[in-house]
């Protein structure tokens, strides 16, 4: 298998160049994910959680407060696919009402693994020890690109 090309989006974030040129990847590459997480993210703070892979999958939830509100909730889907890993999002307002079309989701595609790193097209996340980890997403507004870092504490 040749490798996929990769180039960087931000400082912290990749993007494959080909995104049908997949790298392999299992889900033991992103285990280090599972547990319960609280951080600050857009100026807010949120609680993520991951349970641990089974049937070729991992399931993850996230929810954005604003104070004691919602600002809004994500559903997060990984999984082996293609041999390789996909991250799937699907947004939620706080009525529980679908950002996206019914079938439609936001895909991730896995780009490469790292030693305390795990980047996917547009986010990445990398292990700062075992309690700490830290996001980076690309944001795309109109032809501009900025990255968001979303600070992670294990619970």
């Amino acid at each position: 298998m040749r490798a996929a090309a990769q180039s960087q989006r931000t400082e912290h974030t990749f993007r494959l160049d080909d995104p049908e040129a997949r790298p392999p990847a299992t889900l033991d590459d992103v285990s280090w994910l599972v547990g319960s997480w609280v951080g600050e993210a857009f100026g807010a703070t949120f609680e993520e959680v991951w349970n641990p892979p089974s049937a070729g999958s991992m399931v993850g939830l996230f929810k954005l407060l604003d104070g004691d509100e919602v600002a809004f909730y994500e559903l997060l889907l990984l999984v082996e696919e293609a041999g390789s890993l996909s991250l799937k999002v699907k947004h939620f307002n706080p009525d529980f009402s679908a950002w996206e079309e019914k079938t439609d989701y936001v895909d991730f595609r896995f780009v490469r693994a790292e030693a305390n790193a795990i980047h996917f097209s547009g986010i990445s996340f990398y292990r700062i020890d075992d309690d700490e980890m830290h996001g980076y997403i690309a944001m795309r507004t109109g032809d501009e690109v900025r990255e968001e870092k979303l600070v992670y504490r294990r619970r």
